[in-house]
């Protein structure tokens, strides 16, 4: 195999897995199946769930995430996506412990904005996920502000809406979600960052026209792995598998 191969650590859920593959594909320049990535997956959902690990009401995924870790780098992965934002938490220690690169995701977002493109944005992610500020701070640096979801919006919308999809109710979890995304748009946010990977699909399965106003990081993660990609297939030659 070429010396270039995408390792996505997946799972966390199966669907999240899946739209980053499919969004690998849709953003990739390719006039036939040879100009397209290699890409080897790692989607195990027996990963302990990371929102109630970060509550302290579960335990932590990292014992699960290190050995699938290890899968992608022995199946040789150049370069690892991991389609979790919460799952980032534990970036340092999946870093350090990785031979291959992990491609941060919140890294990613940042670097599909313009600068000054935007001043205010709502930021739809699970608790675990605000709380240790992967986007927050990457933000500010640029200027932008962010509006983070009430108490309230995460019991009643955020939640259930996120376990609806991972419980294959997407339209239900899409109905609820775009409660929450609605609510941060009238507070002032100019574009929705939906930095949870279940979210996505479910403003997708309702057709939500808020979709136009939002940043997808799982598209962002996709849109990074291609331009390594096109780097290494345009400068070296396609893969030969």
């Amino acid at each position: 195999m070429s010396g270039f191969l995408l390792g996505v650590l997946g799972g966390m859920g199966p669907l999240a897995t899946v739209d980053l593959l499919q969004k690998i594909i849709e953003e990739t320049p390719a006039r036939r199946d040879q100009e397209h990535a290699p890409v080897v997956a790692w989607s195990v959902p027996q990963i302990a769930d990371r929102q109630r690990a970060l509550a302290g009401t579960g335990p932590s995924p990292l014992p699960d995430l290190l050995p699938a870790l290890a899968q992608l780098n022995r199946a040789g992965a150049s370069h690892i996506l991991i389609p979790c934002n919460t799952a980032h938490f534990w970036y340092p220690q999946l870093a350090e412990a990785s031979a291959a690169p992990i491609v941060h995701i919140a890294d990613a977002t940042v670097a599909s904005l313009t600068q000054g493109a935007v001043a205010r944005v709502g930021l739809i992610a699970t608790q675990g996920t605000l709380d240790a500020g992967l986007f927050q701070q990457r933000f500010a640096d640029m200027g932008i502000a962010t509006l983070e979801p009430l108490p309230q919006e995460m019991t009643d919308w955020f939640v259930p809406g996120c376990y609806a999809v991972k419980r294959g109710e997407l339209r239900r979890g899409g109905e609820l979600l775009s409660l929450l995304a609605q609510a941060l748009i009238a507070r002032g946010a100019e574009r929705l960052v939906l930095a949870c990977t279940e979210v996505p699909p479910a403003l997708a399965a309702i057709d939500s026209p808020l979709q136009q106003l939002s940043i997808d990081p799982t598209r962002a993660l996709a849109q990074a792995a291609v331009r390594l990609w096109v780097a290494y297939r345009d400068g070296a030659g396609a893969v030969s598998l």
